[in-house]
């Protein structure tokens, strides 16, 4: 009788190991499962805005009596940032580092930049830079704080502060941002009292709700600002209204301020526009009510879409926003502005004489005259009459005579006329029809003459007059084209204003 062979030793000895490794693995996938909130064996995460492992730059915001803690790298905010790249040099930390020495007596800091080396391991395994010269192998970070300035109108800036080293020779690492908040399981409601209670406590709770959120849930401007700043650095998207054009610019103005003032604009700048070229429609209306403004956002901000839309606005309606931009901005922009306007008062010139020159002619070719057709000559005679009248600017009041009793005082100066903005009258030429000298101007017209009105004449008067406007039409046709993204038929046809006005790559003042 044949018996089966006993399975050998070494058989079972090796199917042994392979049961407890894959007990192992199920036991280890499970724990990895398990949450670790509150204990001790809680890490922090290497994450924005807290690189709790790699970061090696502290920054602490301190504003409105709120507190928001930053570690990040050193390498990505000098690439963005040109105050940064300067803080952190060779020459501005060696000076920092000599300070630091004199207040806390640390040798360490007076032997020059931090080296890395290839033996140093930071916290969880990252290379760490080094002090150059330094026995404990200590660890630099750079510490910047928000200093608020000494007087109230001060703008608050960062401001280096010496790395913080312990008694033992060691740097002083920072204690991280609390964790958020998380749960494994979602509690287990027991009864219905428990439901109830909460109903009434939020039925007391919503009479107030309007102040809470104002007090307490309000996150600090200057807060949000630096965020943004630093979520940008990190190609992150800043958190902007994307509902509120009025508030995404007030958002974005003061980002850019911010960014203006750490020399990160080229970084900021093509964000904001961003973020504002998406409303479209909405932010071609808003800069036709603010020009002024949006030239500066859009000059801060670089976009050339919206300084070119801005600026057109600005040079159509000059010099009604000298008073605004004067100050508020540098002489290469104010240069920009001065030129454009030139080249459309030169070309206004120019039609203008062409218009002046325009005249009819009889069915042999002649010019119009008194002797050959009296009433097609005083309908161009009219309409010279009326552009005359509509392209000068009124002649200045007559100054009231001294008295007697203030014979000794000076004249009072003579006041300027004010700015004739002929835009409005172009548009009209532009426009013809019965836009201007209707059928019942040229009817009161020709009633001044009882002998010579008729029906006839006034018909015949009338045509004539529509010829000088198409002739008149066609000459100011270089003054009606559009240089915006606004469409003027359908939301701009009030403007009072010339729009032609064309940008060109060479014209913006950052290039």
């Amino acid at each position: 009788m044949l018996f089966p062979p006993e399975p050998s030793e070494p058989t079972l000895t090796a199917r042994g190991p392979r049961s407890t490794a894959s007990r192992a693995t199920t036991s280890r996938r499970h724990r990895g499962n398990r949450s670790h909130h509150g204990g001790s064996s809680y890490a922090p995460r290497n994450e924005f805005p807290y690189f709790a492992q790699s970061g090696d730059m502290e920054i602490i915001i301190n504003a409105d009596g709120q507190e928001k803690r930053y570690m990040l790298h050193r390498l990505i905010l000098a690439q963005n940032s040109g105050f940064f790249e300067a803080s952190t040099s060779e020459e501005w930390s060696r000076a920092q580092a000599h300070g630091a020495s004199d207040q806390h007596q640390i040798p360490e800091l007076d032997r020059g930049l931090p080296r890395v080396e290839e033996d140093e391991v930071g916290v969880g395994g990252l290379d760490r830079p080094a002090m150059a010269g330094s026995q404990s192998g200590a660890v630099l970070r750079w510490r910047y704080e928000l200093d608020g300035g000494a007087k109230e109108d001060e703008v608050p800036m960062l401001v280096q502060k010496p790395p913080t080293s312990t008694l033992f020779g060691g740097d002083y690492i920072p204690n991280p941002p609390p964790p958020p908040p998380s749960r494994s399981k979602p509690p287990a409601s027991s009864t219905g009292f428990f439901r109830s209670m909460a109903n009434f406590s939020a039925m007391q709770s919503a009479v107030h709700l309007s102040n809470s959120n104002s007090s307490t849930n309000q996150e600090s401007e200057i807060i949000r600002d630096y965020d943004n700043l630093f979520r940008i650095f990190y190609n992150y998207p800043p958190e902007l209204d994307s509902i509120n054009i009025a508030e995404a610019y007030v958002q974005c103005k003061t980002l850019l301020s911010l960014a203006d003032m750490y020399d990160a604009l080229e970084v900021v700048g093509q964000r904001c526009d961003y973020h504002l070229l998406r409303f479209q429609g909405r932010l071609w209306k808003q800069i036709a009510k603010y020009p002024p403004s949006y030239l500066k956002l859009g000059y801060l901000a670089r976009s050339k879409v919206i300084f070119s839309e801005a600026m057109v606005h600005v040079v159509g309606q000059w010099p009604t926003a000298s008073t605004q931009l004067r100050n508020h901005l540098p002489e290469s922009v104010l240069d920009v502005i001065e030129d454009k306007v030139g080249e459309l008062e030169e070309l206004k010139a120019q039609i203008e004489g062409r218009l002046f020159r325009l005249t009819l002619t009889t069915s042999r070719g002649e010019r119009v005259t008194p002797s050959n057709s009296y009433l097609d000559w005083t309908a161009v005679s009219l309409f010279r009459q009326w552009l005359a009248e509509n392209t000068t600017p009124p002649p200045p009041p007559i100054p009231k005579g001294p008295n007697s009793g203030d014979s000794r005082r000076p004249p009072p100066p003579k006041p300027q006329p004010p700015a004739l903005n002929t835009g409005r009258i172009y548009r009209l030429l532009g426009t013809g029809g019965q836009s201007y000298m209707g059928h019942d101007d040229l009817k009161r017209f020709m009633k001044i003459s009882t002998s010579d009105y008729s029906r006839d004449s006034l018909r015949k008067f009338e045509r004539r007059v529509d010829e000088i406007k198409n002739l008149a039409k066609d000459m100011v046709r270089p003054l009606m084209k559009n240089s915006l993204e606004l469409d003027l038929r359908r939301d701009g046809g009030a403007l009072g204003y010339l729009t032609c006005t064309k940008l060109e790559e060479a014209d913006f003042p950052w290039d």
